[in-house]
């Protein structure tokens, strides 16, 4: 059959392409073969490399970083071990039995104590209470709440520490005092938390702040120690009591 013009160029095109192909094919069926999660992976480790922190510029210098001061050491009363002059009901079941002797026995109880009352206290003997008001009798201590009439102790900073807080209370007539060693130049501030703010008495027993009598609501007081020596933070009750918290605060802590 005679072949036209148009024939032979739809030939030389279709013969073009099939070479290509080949061609295309065989380059193909060259290159190296690799599992197809291969390129994932890949671009994985490539973004972790890029997430990782950049060398030391952006980290923190020791510099830089705020050391914190170590919290306020607490200081408190002891509880036990010392005279109880007078004492409150706290009876979860109440009313509190006032027995005749110190001893649970039938036909000894002699009166009968409501919560929150002030019991006047005498004498002590193996968790017992004996009270002469408002009637004489005995009375068991764990079913009252009591502090030590006379308390004297040492305010003992933490390592580092230049605050402390002082907690405590003091029920019926008593004198709770807390020494501090001082030295000449540094500052003190003493913040009332609670009901009563302390008198601050020089090494010399003489008064420097505060009022030992009266029981107020002063906020704050900072003073420049004129000359070195134990200083007294003292609460006297002349009545029932109160409780106290107030913060000791010394500007100079690293002179000790």
């Amino acid at each position: 059959m005679p072949l036209h013009k148009g024939h032979l160029i739809i030939a030389a095109i279709t013969g073009f392409i099939s070479t290509g192909s080949t061609f295309y094919l065989t380059i193909q069926s060259n290159l190296p073969q690799f599992p197809s999660h291969s390129f994932h992976r890949e671009t994985l480790n490539t973004k972790l490399v890029s997430a990782q922190p950049k060398s030391s510029s952006s980290t923190s210098n020791s510099s830089d970083v705020v050391s914190q001061k170590p919290s306020p050491v607490i200081i408190t009363p002891p509880t036990s071990g010392c005279k109880i002059v007078m004492a409150i009901v706290d009876d979860p079941e109440a009313p509190l039995n006032v027995r005749r002797a110190p001893e649970v026995r039938k036909g000894n109880i002699v009166g009968k104590l409501n919560n929150n009352t002030f019991i006047s206290v005498i004498d002590e003997q193996s968790g017992w209470l004996q009270i002469t008001e408002p009637v004489r009798g005995w009375v068991a201590k764990n079913l009252t709440r009591s502090s030590c009439a006379i308390v004297d102790k040492t305010i003992t900073f933490s390592p580092g520490s230049d605050r402390a807080i002082v907690r405590g209370e003091i029920i019926g007539t008593g004198s709770h005092n807390y020494r501090v060693r001082m030295i000449q130049g540094q500052t003190i501030t003493i913040k009332n938390l609670g009901d009563a703010f302390p008198a601050i008495l020089g090494p010399d027993s003489q008064l420097i702040a505060g009022d030992p009598n009266f029981e107020g609501n002063e906020s704050e007081w900072t003073g420049i120690i004129p000359v070195s020596g134990i200083y007294t933070l003292q609460l006297d009750s002349n009545f029932r009591g109160f409780e106290y918290e107030f913060l000791v605060l010394i500007e100079g802590n690293e002179n000790f």
